[in-house]
């Protein structure tokens, strides 16, 4: 049986059945809540929001509905995920380009302390590192582990096409190919230390750039 919603259901009820339909992907239902005055910004017992669960589901028209209808896409969770930081770590390119377009707070970090960038970059998200590029993420930030978006690309990688296609996106957008690891260890001694040659061949001709300018 599918869930539904009594016409006399409490207010606290409703709420909880709204982040359920999310889950459900039960969009008709999720508008009938919303009608009948479902606070949007309700939270589930992991913290998370109905916006937060349509974005870890991947449910696009009820995210375009959430967003539409005014949800909060900085609102974070128990585990200080936002749905511009889910959408980034999850790659979930269609939902972050709707949560952009709605002017997202960049400074809000995740719980490594980090942007959406740095996780879209180690996961291999490359579509997702090409339209954060052209946001205000901050493409150098480093997180809490001492690493850049360039620096994850490499060392939580295995050198492959999609991470070479991010690592040029980055130099190219303009990273900064000189900032180490709390090591002092450079993204390019990285890529060496991994036997990634191509990767090493991007940073190398970076870095000749560098010194000629």
């Amino acid at each position: 049986m599918g869930l539904f919603a009594k016409p006399d259901m409490p207010i606290n009820e409703r709420e909880q059945l709204l982040i359920e339909a999310v889950v459900q992907h039960d969009l008709a239902l999720v508008k009938q809540l919303l009608k009948r005055g479902a606070n949007i910004e309700s939270r589930d017992a992991e913290g998370r929001t109905a916006l937060l669960a349509a974005v870890a589901n991947n449910s696009l028209e009820i995210a375009r509905l959430l967003i539409e209808a005014g949800a909060d896409v900085n609102a974070q969770d128990s585990q200080m995920d936002s749905p511009l930081l889910l959408a980034g770590a999850e790659g979930t390119l269609e939902i972050l380009t709707l949560i952009l377009d709605a002017n997202p707070d960049f400074s809000v970090y995740n719980r490594f302390g980090g942007t959406p960038l740095i996780p879209a970059c180690e996961r291999g998200h490359l579509e997702v590192v090409q339209i954060l590029l052209k946001t205000e993420v901050d493409i150098d930030h480093v997180n809490n582990l001492g690493w850049t978006a360039l620096l994850e690309a490499i060392v939580l990688s295995q050198g492959g096409p999609r991470h070479q296609k991010i690592v040029q996106s980055l130099v190219d957008a303009g990273a900064d190919i000189h900032i180490a690891d709390h090591d002092g260890v450079t993204p390019l001694l990285h890529a060496r230390q991994k036997g990634f040659q191509e990767i090493v061949s991007i940073l190398e001709s970076a870095a000749a750039r560098d010194s000629e300018s």
